[in-house]
């Protein structure tokens, strides 16, 4: 179909917000052209200033300046920076659905299209999620190009490669490929953006729609993409080697390959001294065991290996259960499940009312529970423990995974006693050996790793001693500083 404003009108047909203005370039009547946008997606400031004063000034006296008129909108006629000639229909329904302004000329049969973006969105603020002392105190917003223009401000080179590609049918999402030319490898450059032209789906409009489609394993539930809300770990993770994925619509950045040891890694480790950083990852490891392991193991040693127990505290346990009617793996069972709730409840509620809800949780029901002698006092203490433990992940998508392997690891132990978790444990280690992240071993470094890969991945060097990047990212130029 050829570009018309009655062919657009048609195709906009019962959209409220579709405007087909007719204007007559220079007030002459003879030389009509249509003003085409949706409102509220345009800037009306800009489309009255840039474009309808402009068109007020133009004298047509021959049907041929027609074509004359839109070269000279097309270079500079409007006061707008961003202009787009359009020959096909299609195109033009999709430059106006995103955001653009157009002039149809239907004598001519084309148009042309200003980047009139309203500015109506929401303003830069600090990280909700991934909090900062020392670092920058900027977040991702939904806006594509307010993240893009985030990470020039922190990388100041042509260098810099942003390739922008549409997937979704229906919603035509832009997502943009990021990476540093001459420091990250083409391979990894090339399979990022084959994986994402591959996808084939009506609309993307959640993180779901885009790690589901391009990750390896789709079906574990430990992540195998870096997400973020933070520009500066975006912007060090680039400088590390790996490709940045930035979707519009999504506070987040995604960030490939995703292996095990950056799941422990804030950026924050570069701003403390090598000696604090170094304990606070080494805390955060111990965390992890503890989340995942201390449930099951106290289920194994209750139930199998009462042995294993100091007297004293043996005797203490036998106290506090004496007067429960439930087992001991239902008790950490239903404990496990109770303080799942309490963080769904807080999380879906009000941020008042969530508040709320914690100390309700733990305050009055635990403590009414062990009055009641429905839960033993170590019950509570080991699940709590756990769970505490689970809040030092940086990574909330490892953390989720975690949590589900916690209730498995419980499961294990009913079964096998410390047998079972032993089971459980290289099940657990031979899953996460056989993923891969973009061609990475998941479990790098500590699978395939020399012993100075695994120390880095613990301890924190010095950064005047860290003068190479990672090898396992292929990086083009593996050195970072002189």
């Amino acid at each position: 179909m050829s570009i018309t404003s009655t062919n657009i009108s048609e195709a906009f047909a019962d959209c409220e917000d579709f405007v087909c203005r007719k204007i007559f370039v220079g007030g002459n009547p003879n030389y009509p052209v249509h003003l085409c946008y949706l409102e509220g997606l345009v800037s009306s400031d800009q489309v009255g200033e840039g474009i309808i004063r402009a068109l007020d000034t133009f004298e047509l006296t021959n049907f041929d300046q027609e074509k004359r008129l839109l070269d000279l909108l097309l270079h500079g006629g409007a006061y707008i920076p961003a202009a787009t000639r359009v020959t096909t229909l299609k195109e033009l329904i999709d430059q106006i659905a995103d955001e653009r302004c157009a002039i149809v000329f239907d004598s001519i049969q084309e148009a042309i299209t200003f980047d009139v973006k309203s500015d109506v969105r929401r303003a830069i603020g600090e990280p909700k999620i991934e909090k900062t002392v020392k670092g920058s105190k900027d977040s991702f917003v939904e806006s594509i190009r307010v993240n893009t223009m985030l990470l020039r401000r922190k990388l100041h080179t042509s260098d810099l490669k942003i390739i922008r590609h549409t997937v979704g049918a229906r919603s035509r999402t832009t997502v943009d490929v990021v990476y540093i030319s001459g420091l990250t490898n083409r391979e990894l450059v090339r399979s990022v953006r084959h994986r994402i032209e591959n996808i084939d789906i009506d609309g993307m409009l959640n993180t779901a729609n885009l790690e589901e489609y391009i990750v390896d394993n789709p079906k574990t539930p430990f992540p195998q993409m870096i997400t973020t809300e933070r520009s500066d770990k975006f912007a060090l993770n680039l400088l590390e080697g790996r490709v940045g994925i930035l979707v519009d619509g999504i506070p987040l950045g995604f960030l490939v390959p995703g292996e095990i040891g950056q799941f422990f890694k804030v950026p924050e480790d570069n701003t403390n001294h090598f000696l604090v950083a170094s304990c606070l990852t080494i805390i955060r490891y111990i965390a992890m065991a503890i989340s995942l392991f201390l449930p099951a193991l106290y289920v194994a040693i209750s139930m199998y290996q009462q042995q294993m127990i100091p007297t004293q505290l043996m005797i203490t346990i036998i106290d506090s259960k004496a007067n429960v009617p439930i087992t001991t793996v239902l008790e950490v069972l239903g404990m496990m499940i109770a303080f799942e709730l309490l963080q769904e409840s807080g999380l879906r509620l009000p941020t008042p009312v969530g508040e709320t809800i914690g100390i309700i949780g733990a305050l009055i029901v635990g403590e009414s529970a062990v009055s009641a002698n429905v839960m033993s006092p170590i019950v509570v203490i080991v699940v709590a423990l756990a769970g505490i433990a689970g809040y030092t992940m940086p990574n909330q998508d490892f953390a989720y995974a975690i949590r589900i392997a916690r209730f498995l690891l419980v499961v294990c132990a009913l079964m096998g006693g410390m047998f079972g978790i032993g089971v459980g444990t290289c099940v657990l280690l031979y899953h996460l050996c056989s993923l891969e992240s973009f061609g990475v071993p998941y479990m790098t470094p500590f699978c395939n790793g020399t012993r100075d890969q695994i120390t880095s991945a613990i301890f924190r060097k010095p950064l005047t001693s860290s003068k190479w990047r990672q090898d396992f990212l292929r990086p083009r130029d593996r050195r970072n500083q002189k």
